[in-house]
Parts: C-alpha cells; sequence; structure tokens
C-alpha cells in the first residue's frame, strides 16, 4: 500500500509530465496535419511574434529548498508534547520539476529566402510554494521564485525538403539562439534574496527543431521542440535565500526542455523570387522559327 506522503509525490511529478505530453502530443498531431500550400508558406519579410511556451527547467538546486523545508518538518515534530499535538505536524514537499510558461515577444527579419533573424524578449517565472503545520495546527508557509528577463537572438533556416519533409513542401526548420539576461533575474524566497548577474558576453544558448504548423493570411504559426541552456551567476550564495545553504557563489540554470508556439504576424512582403516568376506551359510564350 502506498504512504500518503509518496502518493502527494507521485502526483506532483506526475502532472507537469502529464502536462508535458499534452503539449508534445498536440504538437506532433499539428505535424500531421494538413500544411499550408507553397504559395501560403511564410514570405513576410519584416514579421512582429509573440511566442508562449512551457519549459522544464533544469534547477538541480530545488534540493537545497526541499531540505529545509524537511528540516523545519523535524523541528516540528520534535517540539510535539503529546501524540496529539504530533498528529497536527504535516508538510508538503515541494513538485520535483520546475515547470513553467515562459513568453516572449520580438520582430522577425526574413533577409533572404528561409533564412530568418529574430531579436526578442522575454519572461521566465517558476512559483513554488508548500505548506507546512506546527503541533498547534498553525499553517506556514515556504515558497521561492525563479524569475528571468531573456533577451536573445536568433537565427533561423529552413530545412531544403529534399532532407526532410512530409508534405513535399520545405516547412521544418532549425533553430539557434545566444540569450543574455537583463536586470531583473533573481531567486527570492521566505527567507532571502540573491541577483543574477549579467555578462554583456551572454549567459546561454537554445536549439530547437521547428514546423510551420499552419498559415493564414499574414499570420504564421509556428512549433518549436527543443533545448535550451541558460546560467546565471550571483556574487551571493544561496544560504541568503534558503537556511543552511550552500555558501559558495550561487549558479543556477534557467533552461531546459522547452516547447514553444509562435505566432507570427507579418509586416511586410519579400520581394517575389526569380523562381517565382519562371515561365509555366500557360504562360510560355512561343516564338515563330
Amino acid at each position: 500500500m502506498i504512504s500518503a506522503g509518496k502518493q502527494r509525490k507521485l502526483k506532483s511529478t506526475a502532472l507537469p509530465l502529464a502536462v508535458f505530453f499534452f503539449f508534445y502530443l498536440f504538437s506532433t498531431v499539428s505535424l500531421f496535419a494538413q500544411s499550408p500550400p507553397e504559395e501560403e508558406r511564410d514570405k513576410s519579410s519584416l514579421s512582429l511574434f509573440v511566442q508562449p511556451g512551457i519549459s522544464f527547467l533544469n534547477f538541480s538546486d530545488r534540493s537545497q529548498f526541499q531540505n529545509a523545508i524537511d528540516t523545519i518538518y523535524a523541528d516540528f515534530k520534535a517540539q510535539a508534547i503529546t501524540e496529539d499535538e504530533s498528529l497536527y505536524v504535516a508538510k508538503q514537499d515541494f513538485q520535483k520539476v520546475n515547470f513553467c510558461f515562459p513568453v516572449s515577444l520580438g520582430f522577425q527579419w526574413q533577409w533572404t529566402q528561409d533564412h530568418f533573424v529574430s531579436v526578442g524578449a522575454g519572461y521566465i517565472y517558476d512559483h513554488e510554494s508548500v505548506v507546512l503545520t506546527d503541533r498547534r495546527d498553525k499553517i506556514h508557509n515556504y515558497e521561492y521564485t525563479l524569475q528571468g528577463f531573456p533577451l536573445f537572438l536568433e537565427y533561423r533556416l529552413t530545412i531544403p525538403k529534399n532532407l526532410i519533409t512530409i508534405s513535399g513542401e520545405s516547412l521544418f526548420s532549425i533553430a539557434f539562439r545566444w540569450y543574455w539576461m537583463l536586470p531583473g533575474t533573481e531567486i527570492y524566497s521566505s527567507w532571502g534574496h540573491i541577483q543574477g548577474e549579467t555578462p554583456v558576453w551572454g549567459n546561454g544558448f537554445g536549439l530547437s527543431l521547428g514546423y510551420l504548423v499552419t498559415t493564414w493570411k499574414s499570420i504564421h504559426i509556428y512549433s518549436d521542440l527543443g533545448f535550451t541552456s541558460i546560467t546565471v551567476d550571483s556574487d551571493d550564495s544561496f544560504s541568503k535565500v534558503v537556511p543552511n545553504g550552500s555558501t559558495k557563489k550561487a549558479s543556477w540554470d534557467l533552461g531546459g526542455i522547452q516547447l514553444q508556439f509562435r505566432f507570427s504576424f507579418g509586416v511586410t512582403k519579400m520581394n517575389s523570387s526569380p523562381l517565382d516568376a519562371r515561365p509555366t506551359e500557360d504562360t510560355a510564350v512561343t516564338h515563330p522559327k
């Protein structure tokens, strides 16, 4: 028989995994949906975009916050004098997986056919909280929050259809991003706050595989699945945000597995390619011999 504590752990792990696989299934189904015809491919020269997503953060230092909760729980248990008071003492564990719903926006420039350069800014917010009760059944709330303001530069290349296609068109793409974290990137908790550094050379990269899911007039929807590695350093230590935390300079990762949906709104169109103007059998001019 599974104990109540183990059931809570299973639930806390299963929920984010279920959400991820739901989005992943939705994206996979979209890949095999009817693709836009060639004339409705993204031919925008300049576009504005908004990009929501779901991200599973590679935040390994969550264990330091869980250790603090375990210590507080043990202290509450030790303070209980009678068995009845001991029954009041209970705790909720932090989730085993840090996931959040980042959003970003920016503009995209197709400087030549199938080559895109984008600049964007985003917001990462992951809030984790738990509740403990002491021997007098008094509720105690503890929490920590990861916050980040990434600025990124992206290069996207459409993959030629002779390498990968499911519709006969070049709708797949690969994207590489470089990230800079802006001021306001930090960790704050019930015990304190530490600020992340913002080096001019940047904080990390991202790589993803994209697919142009659908097109309607000047609106294009991309689905991207990939991985990011965004390292944030601080002059402060984790001991400022969690009891008995590490006294070394803090360093944490705001990257991880990420699924994104880009809604791109074309502002200007590219000039017609010479290939688009090739004569067809109907338009070809026959010259007399």
